[in-house]
């Protein structure tokens, strides 16, 4: 039986903490927060349910053999540390870590102790995510061509963080698992209005053999957004996490190019629009935390290593050091190096 406690019982601490409860094979032991309200909140809801106000208590105690990080950005590397310090597996909320410095040294942690890390991308387990994976694995959608992302509403602002830190991270680690090539540059550009940190940003992120990628995030939108489109030489697909029903349409529409000789010894380009069906594809519609969280609890029971491991957070903080690098160039192009 895996012990579960769970740091950070405020806005996500709570999901984190129902699915684990849930899961298979695992005890939801025992919760830290500073506030005593979510610490109530907590011991309510979950019968024999452990309280601590020290977070670092929770870590050294025995009788708990994974710790969940669901904690500001700026407290991640500490508290990983100290819990693979004192021996236990770790689930981190993204994005993994302030720097790619600090993910390297907890990956080599982890390996050294021989604990496991996993990064809570948790749109890598939605059953969309999952059918797309599926479709370019077939073939279904011919080679990409492109990536282009919506994530957009209005708030919550993050008072250690931007936008790219806090949005991206989803389209960033959807767009690493399913792209299949390490993108070799990027390119952001955003803007501050209310706080120090920027709340809209644009990235746009270069892949080998012409591929681009596209992601707007942004803080300050009237409406919330989440849309991503996929464009195909087969086929193209779009893909609204908003739609309770229709989430994924899968379009037999694209573009068909061929060179003509005109005897003059120039080609002419003719290109003709293909119009086909429109197919939508049923989506398994269980709650992507709940598979994420019993996934990691099967890992640590087999000891294998989670495919949203501590490099595969590594890889999203590498891009969002690039991002915000960009940035401070006012869009400035920098190489991606993973």
């Amino acid at each position: 039986m895996v012990r579960i406690g769970v740091i950070g019982y405020g806005y996500w601490g709570p999901n984190i903490t129902r699915n684990f409860a849930a899961a298979t094979g695992c005890e939801m032991h025992a919760v830290a927060d500073y506030s005593e309200a979510n610490r109530d909140r907590a011991a309510r809801l979950y019968r024999g349910l452990k309280t601590y106000s020290d977070p670092l208590e929770m870590i050294r105690s025995s009788e708990i053999d994974v710790i969940a990080v669901v904690t500001p950005l700026s407290t991640h590397f500490d508290l990983a540390r100290q819990a693979l310090l004192e021996g236990k597996h770790v689930f981190v909320e993204k994005p993994f870590t302030s720097t790619s410095a600090e993910a390297e040294q907890l990956i080599e942690l982890a390996e050294k102790k021989g604990l496991q890390i996993m990064v809570d991308h948790t749109f890598l387990f939605t059953g969309a995510v999952r059918k797309i994976k599926e479709y370019l694995d077939q073939g279904v959608l011919g080679r990409l061509l492109y990536y282009d992302a919506t994530k957009v509403n209005l708030g919550l602002f993050q008072h250690d963080s931007n936008v790219v830190w806090d949005l991206a991270p989803h389209d960033l680690s959807i767009m690493d698992y399913l792209v299949g090539a390490d993108p070799e540059a990027m390119v952001v550009t955003g803007a501050h209005h209310y706080s120090g940190f920027e709340e809209m940003a644009y990235l746009t992120l270069y892949f080998p053999d012409n591929v681009i990628a596209h992601i707007s995030v942004n803080w300050l939108s009237p409406v919330k957004v989440r849309s991503t489109l996929f464009g195909g030489e087969k086929k193209m697909l779009v893909w609204n996490d908003l739609e309770p029903d229709e989430k994924i349409r899968l379009y037999d529409k694209g573009v068909d190019v061929s060179n003509q000789d005109n005897r003059s010894g120039i080609y002419d380009l003719l290109v003709s629009y293909r119009q086909g069906d429109l197919i939508v594809p049923r989506v398994e519609s269980i709650e992507a935390l709940k598979t994420e969280t019993q996934y990691f609890v099967e890992c640590i029971e087999k000891n294998e290593k989670p495919f949203n491991d501590g490099v595969s957070g590594w890889r999203i903080v590498k891009m969002l050091e690039a991002a915000d690098k960009s940035l401070k160039q006012r869009g400035g192009v920098v190489p991606i190096a993973l």
